[in-house]
């Protein structure tokens, strides 16, 4: 029995809760063409966005640790899996559509410039008199402009669903800026999963990269409630806390933050009566949530994260040589845009300047960015022929 796209979209509608975005009912693409046979328009979407250069970049940009310091690190990819991982496991459980979660998921981080929130952070104030920065936005960016791989078209020319969950990406640590995909109403639940998805994911894998890395001692892990909770049903001693121990650890904390916001998002949804997409969008605040409890415990595990873990030493410091290395950076190439390559340069023309530098440098890989500051900035090091 084949699965036609048609197939397909008719078991989304029978399957799917009353309040799910079916693929059947997108506003479409920016530019029309033809669908696939045999894939949703969000499958397709998933597909494009796998295929980019961005996605790839993701490889060798940092999550907490600079992509030098170690290959059993999360990267910017790997986090990005795991939030796609957990994405479509709160999807399912809510019955929501799980190709739209995973296609944003995939996407959210596709604008993250290299060393992490340290080098947004650079970003954003160099580019501040001349028209700012943020990594959703360059997310945006890329699936609507930057990439080029078809004919009729610059970007990906993705759906309105995808583009509106990539603009409206929201943590503790990311503010949307919604622009033209109306700020005014909330985004799919698709999207309000992946938001969460997003911080359960790096709750969990920065507290097993801490760990690892010895930045993080298993005694610190007592004073934490939901950890010092979780053990004790584990019937693990934190305080000599083993490799195998850790990981049931992780994985038994991750599991009871998926729990938590599929039991909080459905009592809210009931709560609030939803029965349709229309009042998902127009409720005052986001449904994808953790219960009261559950977000108090959550809050403190990153509270404890950034004291013990983002804001410890060995990590300022990376973040200081990632402030220096992008301020050089950006410096040299607006003084100078000869060396630029050819294809930024050409890119000034049509973006400006300032414009066309920021692109550039966002797409950089940690590896690439200090490559190319040593071979700017070190005497001994040869320029690129």
């Amino acid at each position: 029995m084949l699965y036609t796209r048609e197939k397909l979209l008719e078991l989304e509608d029978r399957s799917l809760a009353p309040y799910a975005m079916r693929a059947s009912a997108t506003r479409g693409r920016e530019f029309p063409e033809p669908e696939s046979a045999y894939r949703t328009p969000f499958q397709k979407d998933r597909d494009r966005v796998l295929h980019t250069t961005a996605f790839r970049r993701l490889e060798y940009k940092t999550q907490v640790f600079v992509n030098y310091e170690g290959d059993y690190y999360r990267t910017r990819l790997t986090h990005t899996l795991e939030v796609a991982q957990v994405a479509r496991s709160l999807a399912r459980a809510l019955g929501l559509n799980e190709d739209l979660a995973e296609v944003i998921a995939m996407a959210h981080d596709l604008g993250h410039p290299p060393f992490g929130h340290a080098g947004e952070q650079v970003l954003a104030g160099l580019m501040e008199d001349h028209g700012g920065f943020d990594h959703n936005r360059q997310s945006l960016r890329i699936v609507t402009w930057l990439e080029r791989r078809y004919p009729g078209f610059r970007g990906l020319n993705l759906t309105w669903e995808v583009r509106e969950g990539i603009v409206k990406h929201e943590t503790v640590y990311d503010v949307p800026s919604a622009g033209e995909y109306e700020p005014e109403l909330r985004p799919t639940l698709e999207a309000q999963v992946v938001n969460l998805a997003d911080e359960i994911a790096y709750n969990a894998h920065d507290l097993d990269d801490g760990l690892r890395s010895g930045l993080l001692t298993p005694a610190q892990l007592t004073g934490v409630e939901l950890l010092a909770a979780l053990a004790g049903e584990l019937e693990i001693d934190l305080a000599r806390l083993g490799e195998f121990e850790r990981r049931v650890l992780i994985r038994e904390l991750l599991g009871w933050m998926i729990t938590d916001v599929v039991a909080a998002t459905d009592r809210a949804l009931r709560e609030a009566g939803v029965a349709s997409l229309d009042d998902v969008r127009r409720h005052p605040a986001p449904l994808a949530r953790y219960s009261a409890e559950g977000a108090r415990r959550v809050a403190e595990l990153r509270n404890f994260l950034y004291r013990n873990l983002y804001k410890h030493y060995h990590i300022v410091r990376q973040v200081a040589k990632a402030r220096h290395v992008l301020e050089r950076l950006f410096a040299a190439y607006t003084e100078m845009p000869e060396m630029l390559p050819p294809g930024v340069q050409e890119a000034t023309r049509e973006e400006g300047l300032f414009r066309a530098v920021c692109d550039y440098m966002a797409g950089m890989t940690d590896r690439y960015a200090l490559d190319e500051y040593a071979r700017l900035f070190d005497p001994y090091e040869r320029g690129r022929m």
